[in-house]
């Protein structure tokens, strides 16, 4: 039974160069969502559309009586269908390459899904009243948008064999340790937003929203010391890396990391001795997606992939439709 996708295949094949700037625009745009997301909770936009999936109980879009705040809650929700369209384009493009490949199109589905449940999780944050709770989880789960789709541009670059590692198991391993670590940080990053200074509504005539009620500056201390512990575990990659002449491209990573790591610290410390001013912390919501794609990249970074090998009727029947 022929699917749509099937019969866009016959017509459209797109390059490899084509399936990759596919998977980077559909990274880019969960990046950017989690950029808008956190422009609508500092500028106190939270609430600015007073249900879901309306925006009000008469109104799917905003009406002039809201203002800018409604505008603006109803623009980030508008930004979900051009990430949809990017993650479409993306997955659209894997399956219609001369060699399906199999392995995106879940990634891309995989997206498609997460964007789904990440849009339900930010409707409850709103028929909640921005729980401080909820709302940590709709930013992790846009966290792990950015880590599917970072993982199909990468794999957009690889083959589909079986990966071989190109350094040692304890290597891999630290690795591996290091990208737990700065998720934790972004976690407990989550929680510190929950229990500071914008609680993404105003609480002007109305009920103030609630916090994380857990002490700020120890949650900023606990942060920090998780900061500190993710510099020293990049640089022990960094001059690991070094020694034992990992590839090039893992060791660029991992210094770019490193730069990245830094200067989100630094916005961070900034951040802090300034009383979390609006840029700042929205600088330090990009900075912290990544930071999260830079750690991602390293362990990808220290394996190879190559092309499965080709079924010899399946490059018979490749090569008798070419000669069609």
């Amino acid at each position: 039974m022929r699917t749509p996708s099937s019969l866009l295949a016959d017509r459209w094949q797109p390059s490899v160069e084509t399936v990759r700037r596919a998977a980077f625009a559909a990274l880019v745009m969960s990046v950017v969502i989690v950029l808008t997301g956190g422009a609508v909770r500092l500028t106190a936009s939270g609430l600015g559309c007073t249900t879901w999936p309306r925006c009000t109980g008469e109104s799917l879009t905003p009406t002039p009586q809201m203002g800018i705040h409604g505008v603006i809650e109803f623009t980030n929700r508008m930004l979900t269908y051009v990430l949809c369209a990017a993650i479409a384009w993306a997955t659209l493009a894997a399956r219609c390459h001369q060699r399906w490949r199999r392995s995106l199109t879940r990634l891309g589905w995989a997206q498609f899904w997460l964007v789904m449940s990440n849009a339900v999780i930010g409707g409850i944050t709103v028929l909640t009243g921005l729980n401080p709770y909820v709302v940590a989880v709709h930013m992790v789960a846009a966290m792990g948008l950015v880590w599917v789709a970072l993982l199909m541009w990468e794999r957009a670059k690889e083959g589909d064999g079986a990966p071989e590692q190109l350094v040692s198991q304890p290597l891999v391993r630290l690795s591996q340790l290091m990208v737990a670590v700065i998720g934790l940080l972004v976690l407990v990053g989550t929680v510190v937003t929950g229990a500071g200074h914008h609680p993404g509504s105003s609480s002007d005539g109305g009920k103030p929203v609630y916090r994380i009620p857990i002490d700020y500056d120890r949650l900023v201390q606990t942060h920090a010391d998780l900061v500190f512990l993710s510099i020293g575990l990049v640089v022990a990659l960094v001059f690991a890396f070094a020694a034992v002449k990992a590839p090039a491209a893992a060791r660029a990573r991992v210094r770019e990391l490193l730069v990245v790591l830094l200067a989100q610290g630094l916005l961070g410390l900034v951040q802090y001795f300034t009383d979390a001013p609006e840029v700042m912390v929205g600088l330090h919501m990009l900075g912290a997606a990544l930071v999260w794609a830079a750690a991602l990249r390293v362990p990808l970074a220290l394996r190879t992939r190559a092309d499965e090998p080709v079924p010899a009727d399946a490059e018979t029947a490749s090569r008798t439709l070419q000669a069609a």
